[in-house]
């Protein structure tokens, strides 16, 4: 443990320039009387490492001077493919791994590569949760990916829309879509998709298993989500909806907003289009959002839902005010 840390202070002075005993004790979560330890334990090893003290000093490596012990431990090359995506490492417990992967990385490389390099990282973040949403708890998650990377089979306890039901799988692999985590796994024969906070009871068993010869996480994952959008959207809805229908329907639904661009031109204030929906309800459901900035054409079930839907709302909103109590008078 203290070799490698001795190596990522060094990999970090050749990388910053210049760490004080503070920055480094919360970089490693140690105190800074180890650090000091810790730089003692360099200089003696012959590395070249000196420090100023007062305001604006600290440790840095003597000019000119770069390490070549750079090599990746079996951790940090496993989270080599997470660099860049520090809240997915973080979630999947390889979030140290891949910061120490990266660092290594960049310290092979020339000086002026380094700050190319680390420009983008300091300017470019990675977040994949939508608005107003915070991420998925998932304590469970390191195990898993754990049991992904050794091909170990997982007894769990999964919720769906059809119940509850006991699962043994053998895990395959695992997708992050819009900030929400998936397992692909197989249950029998057949590669299925487990949404990662409806398991529970998870229990990683040692059990191995066999991989599949040629399974593509990524080839499989797009022809199974495109599969599933195609069975999925069976209706096709005809609106006319004003520009400020248009526009929430450019900034709100991908459905939308292909179908807002694929119309022609608007005629008396009012726009016309065909949009694909999942169903009467769900798609109804969707453009009540839009309140009285559209105008279902078609189909008539579709219409109907739409028009109950709004019904509901109307006389649940009025019975709502009925039952307000009557306000009292004031004093004089």
């Amino acid at each position: 443990m203290r070799a490698s840390r001795l190596l990522s202070i060094l990999i970090l002075l050749q990388l910053r320039g210049r760490l004080t005993a503070e920055d480094l004790a919360a970089e490693f979560e140690v105190s800074e009387r180890t650090i000091y330890r810790d730089i003692d334990a360099l200089s003696m090893a012959g590395v070249p490492v000196y420090g100023d003290r007062g305001p604006g000093g600290g440790f840095q490596l003597l000019e000119g001077y770069q390490t070549k012990l750079t090599g990746l431990d079996a951790e940090e090359a496993e989270a080599m493919p997470m660099m860049g995506m520090a809240s997915a490492a973080a979630q999947l417990g390889l979030g140290a791994a891949a910061h120490g992967a990266r660092n290594k990385m960049l310290s092979a490389l020339p000086s002026a590569r380094q700050l190319n390099a680390d420009k983008v990282a300091q300017r470019v973040h990675f977040d994949p949760v939508e608005w107003y949403r915070a991420a998925e708890s998932l304590p469970h998650l390191p195990a898993i990916a754990r049991a992904v990377l050794d091909q170990q089979a997982i007894a769990m306890r999964y919720e769906s829309w059809k119940g509850v039901r006991d699962w043994r799988v053998r895990p395959l692999g695992l997708v992050m879509k819009a900030g929400v985590w998936y397992l692909v796994a197989l249950g029998g024969e057949k590669a299925m998709i487990f949404r990662l906070s409806n398991m529970s009871d998870v229990e990683i068993t040692d059990q191995p298993f066999d991989r599949p010869l040629g399974f593509n996480l990524a080839a499989w994952w797009q022809a199974e989500q495109a599969r599933f959008e195609a069975e999925l959207l069976d209706d096709v809805a005809t609106l006319r909806v004003t520009a400020l229908g248009a526009r929430r329907l450019l900034e709100t639904s991908p459905l939308g907003a292909d179908a807002v661009r694929a119309a022609g031109p608007a005629r008396d204030g009012w726009l016309e289009l065909t949009m694909p929906v999942e169903n009467s309800d769900h798609g109804a459901r969707q453009i009540l959002g839009l309140g009285a900035e559209v105008q279902v054409v078609g189909p008539a079930d579709f219409r109907s839902r739409v028009r109950e839907l709004a019904l509901g709302i109307l006389s649940q909103n009025e019975r709502s005010k009925d039952q307000q109590p009557a306000p009292q008078p004031t004093g004089s």
